[in-house]
């Protein structure tokens, strides 16, 4: 893959992550020599990340990031994950990775595929018909809240509280979320952050009975018209769970780069 996209593949992650914690009323953004933190400083990993600056070529190098890493995070007491981009370890490191983060109490996660595009594809289906909203207040936003704390098996009530922040999701230069009703019921939801001129796209969920139907891709397409319409925002960028590659390939989007989270619990537990 072209070098440059496998940078704007990490650049773009860390730069919605920087979003949210930004915005966040407890986030934090630090860039250390050694890693770079995003950090919302909330007890649900997803929102607590540490990124590599630079390709490692040394086992060194990928440790002395972990321990940084592990130094703001450990203190704090609430869970984090490390972002790994696959293409930025030597050849190498790739099959110890696992084994040199163990010491800074990091395990494996979830992988995830950088992919990109700059225009989406018609269509190769009808999209279903979905009532879509804007999520541009709290019943809005617990909806998203409420999606992804199903897709990703967090209690509700904490993903509701760190996920209710009206930047995330407001328009007017900052996020732009839609959820798309089914029978009155939110069925899937999205959201596109704006990031160096790029619509990155986060938070999208599906409710399990709902998959395999369109829903998501129809939200997405709604979110990503909403950008661009307001904002001019034309590509995008996405990390895909192994889930969401196929509704992101039918839609145009092609793969670059496969990022692996190393992922660490609450001190204490």
């Amino acid at each position: 893959m072209p070098i440059d996209e496998i940078l704007e593949s990490n650049t773009q992650f860390l730069g919605a992550w920087r979003f949210f914690a930004r915005h966040s009323p407890t986030g934090e953004v630090l860039d250390l020599p050694e890693v770079h933190i995003a950090s919302s400083n909330v007890a649900w990993a997803m929102l607590n990340v540490a990124f590599l600056p630079a390709p490692q070529e040394t086992a060194e190098g990928l440790q002395r990031a972990a321990a940084a890493a592990a130094r703001y995070f450990q203190p704090r007491g609430n869970p984090w994950m490390l972002a790994v981009c696959e293409d930025w370890l030597a050849p190498g490191l790739r099959p110890r990775a696992a084994e040199l983060l163990a010491p800074y109490g990091l395990k494996t996660g979830m992988d995830t595929t950088g992919m990109v595009t700059d225009r989406l594809v018609e269509p190769v289906r009808p999209l279903p018909s979905l009532e879509l909203r804007q999520a541009v207040d709290t019943e809005g936003r617990h909806a998203v809240a409420d999606l992804n704390a199903l897709a990703y098996d967090a209690p509700r009530d904490m993903v509701r509280g760190i996920v209710d922040v009206p930047a995330y999701f407001s328009g007017a230069g900052l996020g732009v979320g839609y959820v798309g009703y089914r029978d009155g019921q939110a069925a899937s939801c999205a959201t596109i952050l704006p990031v160096d001129g790029v619509a990155y796209v986060a938070l999208v969920a599906t409710m399990k009975e709902h998959r395999r139907l369109g829903y998501a891709e129809a939200v997405m397409r709604q979110a990503l018209a909403e950008a661009h319409r307001t904002q001019g925002l034309q590509r995008t960028v996405l990390h895909a769970t192994e889930a969401g590659r196929p509704v992101y390939l039918r839609m145009g989007y092609r793969a670059v780069t496969r990022i692996h989270f190393y992922m660490a619990a609450a001190s204490g537990t």
